[in-house]
């Protein structure tokens, strides 16, 4: 059975439900929405804490408040939404295959389609842990979702391994169920999360937080009895002498997140091996014509209000894709990463399609005091970004003017952190 749409959006996170709210504000009629979960949102329903949407709402949200948002905007629409559905693959001219246990499997023809799949946890098996097999470790999100929808406490004296956000939240919500947090535990020299998830779910409850340490081993039959943790060198070897043990039944693993871009890969569309998500250009649009991305199926951010801005972004451009029936033209500058910083999105930059300004988001790959961003093309500087501090934990966002994109017209661009002299 087959089905024709002027867009699929898979997913139905923050990303996609904001994609697919934008393309219909731009006129495209035939929306639907797919999502394998058994209703919208995302993660965001598990996020029962506050901070979200400072940025877009101006306003302090949870994440499900976040979430209604966007699935009351939906109600005053005609989008179509699945869940429960599976997306298995995506074609080249665009047919989208999905099976359900309501529809069967199913082939929809789009016009454009838009990837929002959103990202994965690592598993332990991903950070190869030393040490028995036990029950008891778990991923950081995986225990937020059993503590916070399915109602189930997972532990009650609990390691974190990592300092990303999920991690940082998931101690303080630990500590407020009940449990004991003993430490949070981190290989790198700085913490993966942001300043404020240190500050307000750490040093507020008075848990300890170990840079350059990791566990190499977990003692536990059963249940995990006991985990040891060992400091690291400047190669991130274990220092022997410097192990401690911890007396703990439960591991939380927080070492970082995928991008889930399996329908991505097999659908031949190129991918950046630094994010792990796809390549796309100004307006998220994929290396495939009328594919297009956003959220944390590009990149993983750190703030919700952004992956709304970029989804919204995708969306925008779709309906412009359906509306001319081809993709935009014109010369494409490259953006690469130069040094400091780990990766840049987009990649590609159509000056003809870039509009007034283009904006572009980065991470650095080391903590860095007063510095300046700096942006070259082909090799000669054009703009300089200045900041106090720049962290990895923490995504970086400048924007260039369109007199600044014609200056680099039919050149490389490259962005790169010089930090100020002490």
């Amino acid at each position: 059975m087959r089905a024709l749409y002027d867009l699929v959006v898979i997913g139905g996170g923050p990303a996609g439900l904001a994609a697919a709210v934008q393309a219909y504000r731009e006129g495209l009629e035939r929306v639907l929405i797919l999502e394998r979960d058994r209703e919208l949102g995302g993660i965001l329903n598990q996020c029962i804490h506050n901070g979200f949407g400072l940025h877009y709402f101006k306003e302090e949200l949870t994440g499900p408040e976040y979430a209604q948002r966007f699935v009351e905007m939906l109600r005053d629409t005609r989008i179509e939404v699945r869940s429960d559905t599976m997306v298995l693959e995506i074609t080249p001219d665009r047919r989208v295959h999905t099976v359900s246990r309501a529809d069967g499997y199913r082939v929809l023809e789009a016009k454009a389609v838009i990837l929002a799949m959103g990202c994965r946890e690592r598993t332990r098996g991903a950070v190869a842990i030393p040490g028995t097999r036990p029950a008891g470790i778990f991923t950081a999100g995986t225990a937020q979702r059993y503590l916070n929808i399915e109602g189930y406490m997972v532990g009650r004296r609990v390691l974190i391994l990592g300092s990303g956000d999920i991690g940082l939240i998931m101690a303080r919500r630990m500590t407020l169920e009940g449990a004991k947090v003993l430490a949070c535990v981190e290989l790198m020299p700085y913490s993966g999360g942001l300043t404020r998830n240190i500050v307000q779910c750490l040093h507020d409850y008075d848990i300890p937080l170990y840079l350059s340490h990791t566990i190499v081993d977990i003692q536990g039959g059963r249940r995990v009895e006991r985990a040891v943790v060992a400091r690291v060198d400047e190669d991130r070897r274990p220092v022997p002498g410097t192990e401690m043990t911890f007396d703990c039944d439960t591991i939380l693993l927080s070492v970082g997140l995928i991008p889930e871009n399996e329908l991505t890969r097999r659908a031949g569309i190129e991918i950046d091996r630094r994010t792990n998500g796809a390549v796309v250009y100004e307006n998220m649009e994929t290396s495939m014509p009328g594919v297009f991305a956003c959220g944390n199926v590009v990149h993983v951010h750190d703030l919700v209000d952004f992956v709304t801005a970029e989804g919204q972004r995708a969306g925008a451009a779709a309906a412009a894709y359906v509306r001319k029936g081809a993709r935009a033209g014109g010369s494409v500058t490259e953006v690469r990463a130069g040094g400091g910083v780990s990766y840049t999105v987009p990649q590609r930059i159509r000056m003809d399609a870039a509009g007034e300004r283009a904006e572009l988001f980065f991470r650095v790959n080391r903590v860095c005091g007063a510095s300046t961003v700096e942006v070259d093309a082909d090799g000669k500087r054009i703009a300089g970004f200045p900041r106090e501090r720049l962290a990895p934990g923490e995504m970086e966002r400048i924007t260039l003017p369109r007199q600044l994109l014609e200056r680099a017209a039919g050149k490389d661009l490259t962005v790169s952190i010089k930090e100020a002299q002490t």
